[in-house]
């Protein structure tokens, strides 16, 4: 591109053809209505958005074990978990292994589970009648995951927060399961997710990983967590 034409783009507000505006986004790694947040009119953003919706599924269960085994595998720049302890995943799939795998092949990795010491997971287990058993299940699930100690380019954390959803992330795809009182997270609707460009609701869900991601400490190290991966 000519200078001059980028150097208006920064300095007049001027908005790029949608093939550079892509081409940019791309470069810098980020959305383009990050970059340019008047350049889509609010009716065509909330379509794009409701189009990131793949499908609902009602019960955490229903969804197949071939998704979250391809969503796995198909992953190559990130994969983020976000739970109180999510004890299903290492359980249904050969979980630790990939992400060993997919480490070593430098893929991002981050976990991030709940204190089993926080008023948080004290506060989910009473509310879906399991006391106690709800700290429990964080360190179980952790049996699995200090196999990764020491693994680069994998981050183990603990969180404080109070949940409203778990978070699955495989690169531009996710699993939500939303949380709803006194009821268990298997129980509970998840929504399949992709990201595009334009939308807003993948994006939504992927800045409350980070904001939790930035807060949590590394369960081995009890350094913070890094926003950016």
């Amino acid at each position: 591109m000519d200078p001059k034409t980028v150097e208006r783009w920064i300095t007049k507000g001027r908005a790029p053809y949608p093939k550079y505006r892509r081409e940019v986004a791309a470069l810098l790694k980020e959305r383009e209505n990050y970059l340019w947040p008047d350049v889509l009119p609010a009716d065509k953003q909330i379509a794009v958005s409701e189009s990131e919706l793949v499908k609902t599924y009602p019960r955490r269960y229903a969804v197949p074990n071939d998704l979250w085994a391809r969503l796995l595998d198909q992953a190559t720049d990130f994969i983020g978990v976000l739970a109180y302890a999510g004890l299903f995943l290492p359980e249904q799939t050969d979980l630790i292994g990939k992400i060993k795998a997919k480490a070593k092949s430098g893929t991002k990795i981050v976990v991030l589970l709940g204190d089993p010491e926080s008023e948080a997971v004290a506060l989910r287990g009473a509310e879906e009648g399991i006391g106690g058993a709800m700290a429990e299940k964080v360190r179980n699930v952790l049996t699995y995951y200090n196999q990764l100690e020491g693994v680069p380019g994998v981050f183990v954390g603990y969180h404080d927060t109070a949940l409203y959803n778990s978070i699955y992330k495989f690169d531009n795809e996710m699993l939500v399961n939303t949380h709803i009182l006194g009821c268990p997270a298997a129980h509970a609707p998840v929504l399949h997710l992709k990201e595009l460009a334009g939308g807003t609701m993948f994006q939504t869900f992927s800045d409350s990983f980070d904001r939790v991601w930035s807060r949590s400490k590394n369960v081995w190290t009890h350094e913070h967590g890094k926003v950016k991966p």
